[in-house]
């Protein structure tokens, strides 16, 4: 096995390769070289750290295909953000690149999946000698190659920290007075880059307050400089009497500039009109001696209703607005497709989870002998949009 570092200088010492810190290394597999990139080695927990595998044939007499793909592990978590190929005569060049989240302290191995296809000319014509909806399989000599892991040394974090990257905090309270027991909307929302927020609640239940509560709203888009994340929390506050919010104070780590900081709400006062208790009884001399008024329940659930009502329209006017932007471009790329490759290359870009039934159909196709057609795959896809 031979190995070359770009500008820098390599020593050789009993078999044993030591490289400095550029962390990109090229070696030979057989019938292509490989390297791995990181532009960190030492992250810090929950830091974003770019991971590119580049595969490059070096065997020119025969035709090479690869499935590749990290495993998966408690220690991390990876999200594939770019897939880039050259598809040239008997020289194919692919790069897989991936975000990868050390989820623990300490040595971190980064393990890898990859599987060499090879196949001949002859082969490859025969496969695709029928018409377009009879593709014959594809006859390839599968291999499977054992990488090296990549080792992360990963830093601990600040004690306490709930937030790791570079967030910002606003908040919303529509107002601070009110009759007894009516809601009081309140809505916090968390945005910026890096590892997504994971607070599922900000405030407790308990106190002299009751408190109602949606799940989070997370909105996440993950690109090479790292997952941009906003989280909006929707509540409601209801009370007897006046009541005070104690301060908010979520801690957070800046792994780029190494610095902590804080995110804030201060404290907040409430003024609630308490209710009148001689209001509560009948003085009328009745054989029930007094009646309950209920109706500060109607009221409270009608304000509710409402306020979720109208949250919810808001939110689903944004998503529905921002689904329709997104997907007349999708449409085109995936009806301009003119093979299976092009159309797997448009899916991985997009939302893996979202296409997972017709990208495993395409790779089948490219990769495993399948012969489902291109058109029946385009189909599929465009009805998930």
């Amino acid at each position: 096995m031979s190995l070359s570092i770009k500008d820098t200088s390599v020593k050789h010492s009993l078999g044993k390769i030591l490289f400095l810190c550029l962390h990109i290394f090229w070696l030979q597999a057989g019938d292509f070289d490989y390297s791995i990139e990181v532009d960190k080695s030492q992250p810090y927990m929950k830091e974003a750290t770019l991971v590119t595998v580049n595969l490059k044939q070096t065997n020119h007499d025969i035709v090479l295909l690869f499935d590749f793909d990290l495993l998966k592990s408690p220690d991390y978590t990876f999200q594939r953000i770019d897939i880039k190929e050259v598809d040239t005569y008997h020289a194919a060049e692919i790069s897989y690149t991936y975000l990868v989240y050390p989820l623990k302290v300490g040595k971190v191995d980064v393990t890898f999946s990859l599987t060499q296809k090879a196949t001949t000319d002859e082969s490859v014509a025969y496969s695709f000698s029928g018409d377009r909806d009879n593709v014959k399989g594809l006859v390839t000599t599968n291999t499977h190659i054992d990488l090296p892991p990549l080792i992360l040394d990963v830093k601990p974090l600040p004690l306490g920290t709930e937030l790791v990257g570079d967030f910002a905090l606003d908040y919303q309270i529509q107002k601070h007075e009110g009759e007894a027991f009516e809601p009081l909307p309140m809505q916090i929302r968390i945005k910026g880059k890096g590892y997504p927020p994971a607070v599922k609640t900000l405030y407790p239940k308990e106190g002299n307050f009751t408190r109602f509560t949606e799940k989070p709203f997370v909105q996440s888009v993950s690109t090479r400089q790292g997952t941009v994340t906003t989280v909006t929390y929707a509540m409601a506050l209801s009370a007897e009497k006046s009541f005070v919010l104690p301060p908010l104070v979520i801690k957070a780590f800046n792994p780029l500039t190494e610095k902590n900081y804080e995110l804030l709400v201060p404290k907040q006062t409430f003024k609630v009109q308490a209710s009148d208790s001689s209001k509560l009884l009948d003085k009328a001399d009745n054989p029930a001696p007094f009646i309950l008024d209920w109706s500060w329940v109607e009221t409270f659930l009608s304000y509710l209703v409402v306020f979720m009502a109208g949250y919810l329209s808001a939110l689903s006017w944004k998503w529905q607005k921002k689904t329709k932007q997104k997907a007349e471009p999708l449409k085109e790329k995936i009806q301009s497709a003119s093979t299976h490759k092009q159309l797997l290359q448009i899916l991985l870009s997009q939302d893996k989870k979202y296409f997972t039934h017709s990208i495993k159909k395409l790779e089948s196709t490219l990769y495993e002998n399948e012969n489902t057609p291109l058109k029946q795959i385009k189909k599929e896809a465009l009805e998930k949009i």
